[in-house]
């Protein structure tokens, strides 16, 4: 395998779908802990073979609407949609229909060793039933085999060849960062969600994890970034969406979003607002 593109996975559009069919659609997603509404009324919708990202000031629900879109929590009120199904609030659902996603803090399994930490990202899509994992029999002995092959492609294609027998918690951060997307990937996701995937990262690392992103989208898939990194996400995105305080603020391309006065003032405030403004 090249490391050129994504290993064929069934969730890969032929070129001329890529931009056009609707994969993700949020509509009206409001969700509230007891008397805080930390998303109120948010849509999104996202299309094969783009990216799309999410911005906006601390606190102004992001984490919290990729939850809802993911499954970890089921909104107050509103639909999350994907391939036009309903999902159902349930994260192991909502993989195995073909959404995979990253977290802001990392999530390894640190005493596994990096090739193990991808293998049980591919076990959603293994068959072999309790008793024939036990004796481990044919069927179980050929799923573990394609399932190691898959997971050293993977590793190979974020751009850690030669790695995978190293303990997740003895890679250095940037590398525990492509190992978490590694093993959504081999989910066999048609949407990948990324929360702040160049967090912590330095200037190459951050160049590194721009051009990956722009190789898992070019083999089809399409992305929702969150991040607060506004140089990557506006070099990054087609499309982005700014909330603040759980709102939409703005939508649109990253260029009208960029320009938009009023993205400027959520994140450093207007002169009118210095004095006595609340944290957004």
């Amino acid at each position: 395998m090249t490391t050129d593109s994504l290993p064929p996975t069934p969730a890969a559009p032929s070129g001329h779908e890529v931009g056009k069919r609707e994969m993700l659609v949020a509509r009206n997603v409001t969700m509230r802990f007891g008397g805080l509404v930390a998303v109120d009324d948010v849509d999104l919708t996202v299309h094969s073979g783009e990216i799309v990202g999410l911005i906006g000031p601390n606190g102004a629900g992001k984490t919290t609407f990729f939850n809802c879109l993911t499954g970890l929590y089921k909104p107050t009120s509103g639909e999350v949609r994907f391939a036009d199904q309903l999902l159902p609030p349930k994260p192991r659902q909502v993989v195995v229909a073909g959404m995979a996603r990253t977290f802001q803090n990392i999530r390894l399994f640190p005493n596994m060793t990096a090739l193990e930490n991808v293998m049980v990202g591919r076990y959603c899509r293994t068959s072999s039933m309790a008793l024939t994992s036990i004796l481990r029999g044919p069927k179980y002995r050929q799923e573990e085999a394609q399932t190691r092959e898959r997971a050293s492609e993977l590793l190979e294609y974020v751009g850690m060849k030669g790695q995978g027998g190293h303990l997740a918690r003895n890679l250095p951060y940037g590398d525990q960062r492509r190992l978490e997307i590694a093993r959504a990937l081999a989910t066999d996701p048609k949407l990948l969600l990324l929360d702040e995937p160049t967090a912590g990262m330095n200037p190459q690392e951050t160049r590194q994890a721009e051009e990956l992103i722009f190789r898992i989208r070019d083999s089809g898939l399409a992305v929702v970034v969150i991040e607060h990194d506004m140089r990557f996400i506006f070099n990054l995105c087609d499309r982005v969406l700014c909330l603040v305080r759980g709102k939409t603020l703005v939508e649109g391309t990253a260029a009208q979003v960029q320009s938009d006065p009023r993205v400027i003032e959520a994140y450093i405030g207007s002169p009118d607002s210095e004095d006595g403004a609340d944290d957004a």
